[in-house]
């Protein structure tokens, strides 16, 4: 496993990236290069960002022996971004930016998380199987974090069916989907898929990522633990294992809006259905009146308002006749 790129992307989050910045410099194996875009394009950001860099020189050096396509050797590279972008552009963007300086493997994450130490000789194993791999996470109280990593296209939603225990002798399982929590992938992926979809704004675009690189190769989701949340969110708990998250009334836009985008490629390789689609739709709904009512407790009106208008705008990517899937790198 060589060349490997961490795509962090931050935005007004200072202290939770300066935290992930200093796990970093625990990892037992040195990174290639660190992205970091910083969808704020903030003056303390990069103050931040040019102290890891200092520090990252120290603990690794450079990479005097393998330079990238730009020439450079220093592990860092900041890339500000004149408007916010959202998630979905900044992990497209780092993505290109590792590309084109000639990363063989992609680690990609937000900035609330921190990785474990041995997060990358772990990885680096696996990298041998398969070309797609998600570890498994710590929540932000130190616990497991449940994570559906199997997506249903005919309805478009996660499996929420999927096991979350490990049965004896399982190595590991096969997911159809991606968190961009911790989700690494090689070269191969991005080449054969392309960037990640950066119309998505914030939300699915991940699943989506997985989707299409479990048309061109294995994803595996492994038992490993790799990274910790970091940022406590509230939740109500559903069973033994699962949760659900508080969410934002302009998330809930995505969450139906984006669906749309699911849809068009769903299409591109014959997993969608229409009726699947419209139960999916309401399902979607009925989960995210119960999250407004038992999590959030906010206005129910405000919260419905944004749902139906992000089904609004998603009808319209279903019509759209200019809509074009991203394009293979190579």
């Amino acid at each position: 496993m060589t060349r490997v790129a961490l795509v962090i992307v931050t935005f007004k989050r200072q202290v939770l990236l300066g935290g992930l910045l200093e796990s970093i410099l625990g990892l037992t194996v040195a990174p290639w290069r660190v992205v970091v875009v910083d969808n704020e394009n903030s003056p303390q950001t990069a103050e931040i960002v040019r102290g890891f860099e200092a520090r990252a020189h120290e603990r690794w050096g450079q990479t005097d022996d393998d330079p990238d396509a730009e020439g450079g050797t220093g592990r860092v590279v900041y890339d500000p971004m004149p408007t916010n972008t959202g998630g979905s552009g900044g992990f497209s963007e780092g993505v290109r930016r590792a590309h084109d300086l000639g990363a063989e493997w992609f680690w990609v994450m937000d900035d609330d998380v921190a990785v474990l130490p041995e997060a990358l000789e772990v990885l680096g194993r696996w990298s041998g199987e398969a070309d797609a791999i998600m570890g498994q996470r710590r929540d932000f109280d130190g616990g497991h974090f449940f994570w559906q990593h199997r997506f249903w296209p005919s309805l478009a939603i996660y499996n929420p069916l999927s096991r979350d225990g490990w049965r004896e002798g399982e190595r590991y399982k096969l997911a159809n989907a991606l968190c961009f929590e911790g989700g690494f992938f090689s070269r191969r992926v991005v080449d054969r898929v392309g960037l990640p979809d950066p119309r998505f704004f914030i939300y699915l675009d991940d699943a989506l990522y997985g989707y299409l690189a479990s048309k061109v190769c294995d994803v595996y989701y492994v038992p490993d633990y790799v990274l910790s949340r970091r940022r406590e969110v509230a939740n109500k708990g559903i069973g033994s294992v699962r949760q659900l998250n508080s969410t934002s009334d302009m998330t809930r836009y995505y969450i139906t809006r984006n669906r749309g985008y699911l849809a068009r490629y769903f299409m591109l390789y014959g997993d969608y259905s229409a009726p699947g689609f419209a139960l999916g739709t309401l399902l979607t709904f009925a989960k995210e009146v119960i999250r407004l009512v038992m999590v959030d407790r906010g206005s129910l009106r405000s919260g419905m308002a944004r749902l139906v208008a992000g089904q609004r705008d998603a009808r319209k990517i279903l019509r759209d006749p200019a809509w074009e899937p991203m394009e293979p790198l190579a």
